[in-house]
């Protein structure tokens, strides 16, 4: 049998189950009990199906939307109503990373996009300092001093600057996301265009013998930003490549499921944007050795390492314990 023929045989059984999840999601005390018991013979059926998938379909779409089906409709099933805390926990501990992992080839695709923009603009700055006035907007090209870095720390408010870094930043990650809905055009154009303004700061700080100094008031911040930034570019290029190439789905159904899985993945980048910003607002522009702005993008970068590995873990443990069932 091959995937074709895989769901053809069992969509109508898994969209069923959709609905039930659904239903019994808002009024599982009110189901009666033959419902139930249909409930539980379609989510057996899906358990199954999902194992026969992961055997015969491990890298096609089929396998990673029944795997998030038979997850929810186990905590359904077998769950007691988590509060909302449990929920957040559960959230960023397996269902975050879960999806990440899932979709780590288009994370890449949005870092591959980002430094073919960040690399054309080095190349082009560093060979004529003055192509920087044609690829930067006005307001940076004319803004940025590289002598002058680190001179005005005591200007800084570190609150206000955290706020609007923040708020830049996850527009910056909304727009990524968003582009996803154009065929993952605008995307595109977001990843590489803030893939040019970094290149082009790298390649004039760089012409003016200051590079050790620019990438210590960058890389503390932008080792979490610049991955959350990715993570909700690949977002958007996940839902822009779904609608380009639907495979055995229509377009229709690919925005709807993959809409919900990138809204997830933006959700997860968050806390990483908060983070980020508290580190740009606090810790980049203080009054400390360079050296120690290293030493905290060392430890974030330990910290992302860390937190993907262990989520990787926790949501394999569950798939394990989905599959025993």
């Amino acid at each position: 049998m091959n995937v074709k023929q895989f769901i053809k045989k069992h969509r109508d059984d898994w969209k069923q189950l959709e609905q039930l999840v659904v239903t019994m999601h808002k009024r599982k005390k009110d189901v009666a009990g033959s419902t139930i018991d249909q409930f539980y013979r379609l989510y057996q059926k899906a358990a199954q199906n999902l194992s026969y998938s992961q055997t015969y379909f491990p890298h096609e779409e089929v396998t990673f939307y029944l795997n998030g089906l038979v997850s929810k409709s186990h905590n359904i099933l077998y769950k007691d109503q988590m509060s909302s805390i449990q929920q957040v926990r559960h959230f960023f501990t397996t269902t975050f990373i879960r999806l990440l992992w899932e979709q780590w080839k288009f994370v890449i695709a949005a870092f591959v996009l980002f430094t073919i923009g960040a690399v054309g603009s080095y190349i082009a700055v560093v060979q004529d300092p003055q192509n920087m006035y044609a690829i930067l907007p006005p307001e940076i090209a004319y803004g940025v001093d590289p002598d002058s870095l680190g001179s005005d720390k005591g200007s800084w408010d570190s609150s206000v600057m955290s706020s609007s870094i923040m708020s830049n930043n996850i527009k910056v990650a909304i727009l990524a996301f968003a582009g996803g809905v154009i065929f993952g055009l605008l995307t595109v154009y977001v990843l590489i265009y803030n893939g040019i303004i970094i290149g082009a700061l790298a390649a004039l700080f760089w012409t003016h013998g200051k590079s050790y100094e620019f990438w210590a008031y960058i890389v503390p911040h932008g080792m979490i930003e610049l991955t959350a930034i990715f993570i909700a570019g690949g977002a958007g290029l996940l839902m822009g490549y779904k609608l380009f190439v639907p495979g055995h789905f229509s377009r229709g159904y690919q925005l709807k499921v993959n809409a919900k899985r990138s809204v997830q993945l933006l959700l997860g980048t968050v806390p990483l944007f908060v983070i980020a910003g508290i580190i740009e607002g606090f810790i980049t522009p203080a009054p400390i050795p360079l050296e120690a702005k290293y030493f905290v993008a060392f430890v974030t970068v330990l910290g992302l390492i860390f937190y993907f590995i262990i989520g990787k873990r926790l949501f394999l443990r569950e798939i394990g314990r989905l599959e025993q069932i």
